[in-house]
């Protein structure tokens, strides 16, 4: 009913829904809104992809099967994929091309957005992290390519953008020992604040989750290999990850808060771990 009075307000040259979860319910919004709207933003996400996160993408890599009718949570959890998420991203681009086609739709899959507002923690917990000081556990390679995306730039493209599926992410110009260089000047860490690059077989050893306790590290080949540059064609232009890590230091310091959910309470490891972890890594180096 809300929605149908939105209609009232119309036409529109174009509506964001990035808040597209559910496919029948993106459907229905998109159903109401196609005789007023000239073009349909779909926020989606490289989890669409069938291949996310163990294969190089691009956009004309195959998503997950998922109807437009689909309701809450379609499809199934995997390791390391594919996910409900995922399904449901899929399921929803579906919905926004039938009802709008082709010509007036853009589908936006970002790969992992930070910047100010989020409500993930991820960049919260290495500020965090690096804020405690001492020795800091990151994850080997220091120099393997990144690609988060700020949600500034994001949210910039989506509005300019013309109708097509999109890649947005990252250059994959900046590195993990970027983004852990970046939170250690930001929070700022204390002095005498030591990082340790440890190999991910010592990591995964002491059962070490990707993804989450360590926040960002994956070992899956696909991971950071999402190919932008369509995108970036169409005018998308994305900050360096310090800049994003910077702002995102500043929003938190001026009062900014994460939201209280099971992903934000999902990532880290205990000091405890933290330091098991230190001293395996410490008696590989000894037995070289």
């Amino acid at each position: 009913m809300a929605m149908r009075r939105l209609t009232e307000r119309g036409p529109f040259d174009l509506v964001v829904d990035n808040l597209a979860y559910t496919p029948r319910e993106t459907l229905a919004a998109a159903q109401v809104l196609e005789p007023v709207a000239a073009r349909y933003v779909v926020v989606s996400s490289v989890s669409a992809y069938e291949g996310w996160p163990t294969q190089p993408l691009t956009e004309d890599s195959p998503t997950l099967p998922c109807s437009a009718t689909a309701g809450p949570e379609p499809g199934y959890n995997g390791d390391p994929a594919p996910t409900t998420y995922g399904f449901g991203k899929a399921g929803c681009e579906v919905a926004v091309l039938e009802t709008f086609g082709r010509e007036r739709a853009v589908i936006a899959r970002p790969g992992v957005i930070l910047g100010p507002g989020e409500y993930v923690g991820r960049t919260a917990w290495w500020l965090n992290r690096m804020r405690r000081g001492g020795n800091v556990v990151a994850p080997q390679p220091a120099d393997r390519a990144i690609q988060p995306v700020d949600v500034r730039d994001v949210a910039s493209f989506v509005l300019s953008a013309p109708p097509g599926t999109f890649n947005v992410t990252g250059d994959g110009s900046d590195t993990f020992a970027d983004f852990i260089h970046a939170c250690r000047e930001a929070a700022p860490a204390p002095d005498g604040t030591e990082v340790h690059w440890v190999h991910p077989r010592i990591l995964l050893a002491h059962h070490v989750k990707q993804w989450t306790g360590l926040p960002l590290w994956r070992t899956h080949a696909g991971a950071w290999a999402v190919d932008s540059s369509r995108a970036r064609a169409a005018g998308l232009t994305t900050r360096p990850i310090v800049e994003t890590v910077r702002d995102t230091a500043a929003w938190l310091a001026d009062g900014g808060h994460l939201v209280a959910s099971d992903r934000a309470s999902e990532l880290g490891i205990t000091p405890e771990e933290e330091a098991a972890i230190l001293a395996g890594h410490r008696r590989v180096l000894r037995a070289r």
